[in-house]
């Protein structure tokens, strides 16, 4: 029991470590520093992120095949370099290992059960793949796909690491108050609140997807209200001829659909909640319609914000990409909430 209750600390601090991690992704995205270090591990071929722009020019001149897609005339600011470096180094040298350490200390139980056996084998899946996608990035030069599901895998491996917390929680005692939303409700909610998180997945890998798509932030147009907001282009509905350079209209539409989904969720636990349990999931479910909305705000405010000399406010991306985040990590804790009291016994 003494190893769990150390597991369970470390996890919890690993959860805070990746929002932290994936906080930074946005950081270097919005900075353009992406590709501000060309090979992996290393940095310029070295262990540091100061170099210099002779340095960088140098060692353009010796690796001419890892020129990215800015040129070898292009050079990064220290800055640039230290975001993406700092961002490798917190993945690399704390987070990675020390989820192998945290699948060490929980297999040294006699018997750490079923569950937790799983979920910890599952982070260790997942730190190693999204190592693996974070190096097939790099090698890349970012390209959208690539970036997109960096992410994508980096919120699945944070959903591993609470179901790792929870299941150790249950081992010690049981699912916290705030989580044990009940067997009835949960029975009847659990294929809706799935469908909802999915939905809240796709919506956010298709909006990275448009702001790592060269061009794609301008599809709809940079005119300003209502031509390139809530019109995309000055249409409402357009056909689709290029699913690349039109994927800021496709993401719309399917924020819309997330929009009504959500919505009508919202309106029919309300309606179905009446004791505690109920009332629990009715929480997370408005929690998580309410960042979505809050999130399609900043959206539209984003578009809208271009300027000729300045072009977007691209803080408002970072935040963009962070409430987005914590929807999707909102609902698939319902769901995981859903899932697991669904299956007690009552």
């Amino acid at each position: 029991m003494t190893n769990w209750k150390v597991s369970k600390a470390l996890t919890a601090w690993l959860l805070g470590l990746t929002i932290v991690v994936i906080g930074l992704g946005g950081l270097i995205r919005i900075y353009d520093a992406g590709e501000s270090c060309p090979d992996w591990p290393l940095c310029f071929g070295t262990l540091g992120f100061d170099v210099s722009e002779e340095e960088q020019g140098a060692w353009w001149a010796e690796n001419p095949e890892e020129v990215d897609s800015r040129g070898s005339g292009h050079r990064y600011s220290t800055f640039q370099i230290f975001t993406e470096w700092f961002h490798r180094f917190l993945a690399g040298a704390f987070l990675g290992p020390l989820v192998l350490l945290n699948w060490y200390l929980l297999r040294r139980n006699e018997d750490p059960g079923k569950d937790i056996r799983s979920a910890s084998t599952l982070t260790v899946f997942l730190i190693i793949w999204q190592g693996a996608i974070g190096w097939l990035t790099v090698e890349i030069d970012n390209l959208h796909w690539s970036v997109a599901l960096h992410l994508s895998s980096a919120l699945a491996f944070t959903i591993s690491m609470f179901w790792l917390w929870l299941t150790i929680t249950r081992a010690e005692g049981g699912v916290p108050g705030w989580l044990d939303i009940g067997h009835g409700i949960s029975s009847r909610w659990r294929n809706r609140v799935t469908w909802l998180s999915i939905g809240a997945f796709i919506s956010i890998f298709s909006g990275t997807f448009v702001s790592t798509t060269p061009g794609a932030n301008l599809g709809c147009g940079v005119g300003g209200m209502p031509d390139s907001w809530p019109l995309c282009g000055g249409n409402l509905v357009d056909s689709v001829e290029d699913i690349v350079l039109q994927s800021q209209m496709i993401h719309r539409w399917l924020v819309g659909v997330m929009l009504i989904a959500m919505s009508s969720a919202s309106y029919l636990i309300w309606k179905e909640s009446e004791d505690d349990a109920g009332l629990i999931l009715r929480n997370w479910i408005w929690a998580s319609t309410g960042l979505f909305v809050t999130n399609a705000s900043i959206g539209a405010i984003y578009v809208i914000s271009w300027d000729m000399e300045e072009g977007f406010f691209e803080v408002l991306s970072l935040v963009h990409l962070m409430l987005a985040s914590l929807t999707f990590l909102a609902m698939a804790t319902a769901w995981i909430g859903c899932a697991i009291t669904a299956e007690e016994v009552v």
